[in-house]
């Protein structure tokens, strides 16, 4: 695969098979767009009907090509696209891209020839991009295997890479793209990913010396843990990743038995996993670019610190309000610096955060270079934006404030000009500074590169303990189905995962037996692997106190099991000590189809199906990471106490998170699904007094 990429990526010769003369044809466009750009390599046509084309010889089949073939491009009918990477094959050569549309994505006979497609690829060891696809472009050296109108105008080189599995909305991203001056240095299609996938290409662009940002849009993820791989190595060059994935909305997959389970919807590990690894998800094509404008511009800020200019007390407001809301703290500024800001900010403007330089900015356009100067410089603002709008007399000296603003400062600031003029905006970006046309926009933008930059520090400094981080020896039960609670608390426990003291009891007697010798007050549990969810049974009775009440209780669990599912397996009553704590959360594993074992915290009980206040990650996790998990929940606040409740050992919650995570990992395949819920979380430590464990 890794001489398949490079020959993709970095060929020396392109055969175009099937090229045409007709340059306004698929089959023509790329080898007009290879002899136009100036590819350097060797131009091979392939068409029997032609003998030579813009010059040049055109062979008539491939086996008469001279010499040795690094790529080739093939347009021809998708019936003739297996025999024609046989040929290839024969040839030597390492990979295809192939435009040629009319197989899975079209059903019915194209799903059959797909499958003689994939035989095709293993017979001949051609590797290939597609089939379905519009190729790629490698803009440093005037690669055009492609037939997008991408190819048509001017390809400048640019420090972005933009990775599409979506044909038309790609390319309509990359022309949007280019009007707004960003320039991507690689375009690649994937198409229908018979062979190539997308993170085969993310990965190798991702290496590439002269790319700094990598950009995505994916419809359906086949390679989870590639995906993580190729975010671990974009981590480690520091080179953001930024993903506009669709589905949001859609879930992917269908609970099993547990409450993990029937949260793990696709969209909802996809969110949290990234985030672990530190990709940047946008929401929409235009974020996307937004995103890859800041992050190609300005370096990394060295905290959440925002500070904010304007010319317009609205718009500081505006900014000021969807900076909370998304995390960024609007900085309090310091002492020396608002009193530098009073000696250059109007007497009826604003020198806090955000501050406004009014509508004298427009009769003197100093004062936004002088007060970008002077917020910066104060330790507690790590990134600002600078608002003004229209401004077209005044639009060169504004232009070169902020170049002399860039050029006295090394922390990054991004600028909202609203009804910028054409002119400005191209000197704006040749100066390396990045401009959006909305104030939201801007603030979202400014998130994205305060979140990478967090989560790579985080990344970074749990290196040690990662590498530290060991997995469980586990011998499972070889039955699959639920795992008996016993059976359960034994393996959990042999993790580190403190569990509420239990006994099983079969009869009422043996049930008061195991209360004398737990302690008052008691719990009494339905114990059947036919029930599940034991409280929809009502299988559960709390805080018993004498052996009265629990002999009571165990006929009463034992009748309404009974009445809940005609001929139930019932194994006994669960006898525990009831155990103490003011939060209930739940903490869960799930085997996701592209990431494997994800672990899940968040806030308990019966009402997490209402709330879905969770979060996910791949397992295993260290505590460093389980702790950020908690402070991503929105209900986060609970656990630092409310309504005069000690807030909860949050370091020992995070322990047994990272606890469960690893055995998650350990168990691998084997496990399905793991619930515990309720954890009860109090200053003193956690218990878990519930749990449910499906194997597979």
């Amino acid at each position: 695969m890794n001489d398949a990429i490079r020959a993709l990526l970095h060929p020396q010769s392109i055969a175009v098979i099937g090229a045409s003369s007709d340059f306004n044809k698929i089959n023509g466009r790329t080898f007009k767009a290879l002899v136009d750009k100036g590819y350097a390599g060797r131009i091979i046509p392939v068409n029997p009907k032609y003998q030579t084309l813009l010059d040049r010889p055109c062979y008539p089949d491939i086996a008469s090509i001279p010499g040795s073939v690094d790529l080739a491009v093939v347009a021809v009918p998708a019936r003739h696209v297996p025999d024609t990477l046989r040929e290839l094959g024969r040839k030597g050569v390492k990979a295809a891209v192939v435009f040629s549309s009319g197989f899975s994505e079209v059903g019915g006979d194209g799903v059959r020839l797909e499958a003689e497609l994939k035989q095709a690829i293993r017979d001949s060891g051609v590797r290939i991009l597609g089939p379905n696809c519009l190729g790629l472009v490698n803009v440093f050296e005037n690669v055009m295997a492609t037939f997008s109108q991408f190819s048509l105008g001017p390809t400048p080189q640019g420090p972005a890479a933009f990775v599409t599995q979506s044909g038309a909305l790609g390319t309509a991203t990359a022309g949007v793209a280019r009007k707004r001056g960003l320039n991507f240095g690689f375009f690649v299609n994937t198409g229908n990913e018979s062979d190539i996938q997308f993170v085969d290409v993310m990965g190798a662009i991702i290496a590439e010396p002269q790319i700094k940002v990598g950009a995505g849009y994916i419809e359906g993820l086949k390679n989870g843990t590639g995906l993580l791989q190729v975010a671990e190595d974009a981590m480690q060059r520091c080179k953001p990743l930024i993903l506009t994935k669709v589905g949001r909305t859609r879930a992917g997959a269908k609970a099993i038995a547990s409450h993990t389970g029937s949260l793990a919807g696709e969209d909802a590990v996809f969110d949290g996993v990234i985030r672990q690894r530190g990709i940047i998800r946008a929401r929409s094509d235009e974020q996307l670019l937004d995103f890859v404008e800041i992050f190609s511009n300005c370096p990394l800020p060295a905290g959440n610190g925002i500070g904010i200019i304007t010319r317009s007390g609205g718009a500081g407001a505006l900014m000021a309000d969807r900076a909370e809301e998304i995390g960024l703290n609007v900085a309090t500024l310091g002492e020396a610096t608002t009193t530098a800001l009073r000696k250059v900010v109007p007497a009826f403007g604003s020198t806090g955060n955000p501050v406004d330089i009014t509508a004298q900015g427009l009769v003197n356009p100093n004062l936004m270079r002088e007060s970008i100067n002077i917020l910066l410089s104060d330790p507690r603002v790590d990134v600002a934006i600078a608002w003004l709008s229209f401004s077209e007399k005044q639009a060169d000296m504004n232009v070169q404030n902020f170049v002399e603003a860039k050029a006295q400062t090394t922390k990054p600031f991004i600028v909202c000009w609203m009804g910028m003029p054409d002119a400005a905006a191209e000197k704006m970006r040749v100066a390396g500074i990045p401009v959006l046309r909305s104030a939201e926009a801007a603030v979202d933008a400014v998130g994205a590169i305060v979140r990478y930059a967090e989560a790579r520090r985080n990344w970074m400094a749990d290196a040690p303990a990662r590498a530290a981080l060991q997995l469980p020896k586990l011998k499972l039960p070889a039955q699959s189905g639920a795992v008996s609670s016993l059976e359960g608390q034994a393996l959990l426990q042999s993790c580190g995962v403190q569990t509420a003291a239990a006994k099983l009891a079969t009869t009422a007697d043996e049930a008061v037996a195991a209360a004398q010798s737990l302690g008052y007050p008691v719990v009494l549990k339905i114990e059947s692997p036919d029930i599940l969810h034991k409280t929809e049974a009502k299988g559960v009775a709390l805080n018993l106190k004498d052996a009265d009440a629990v002999r009571t209780a165990f006929s009463q669990l034992v009748a309404n099991a009974k009445v809940y599912k005609a001929g139930v397996h019932i194994s006994g009553v669960l006898v525990q000590a009831m155990a103490q704590g003011d939060v209930e959360l739940v903490i869960g594993l799930k085997r996701d189809a592209s990431f494997g074992p994800v672990v899940m915290v968040g806030l308990g009980g019966v009402l997490i199906e209402v709330f879905k206040d969770v979060v996910f990650r791949v397992a295993p996790v260290t505590e460093g990471e389980a702790m950020r998990m908690l402070d991503e929940l929105k209900s986060r606040a609970v656990l630092d106490g409310v309504r005069g409740k000690p807030p909860v050992n949050k370091q020992a919650l995070a322990q047994m998170v990272s606890a469960v995570s690893r055995f998650g990992a350990a168990a691998g395949p084997r496990l399905a699904e793991l619930d515990l819920n309720p954890v009860l979380a109090g200053p003193q430590g956690v218990t878990a007094v519930d749990w449910l464990m499906v194997l597979d």
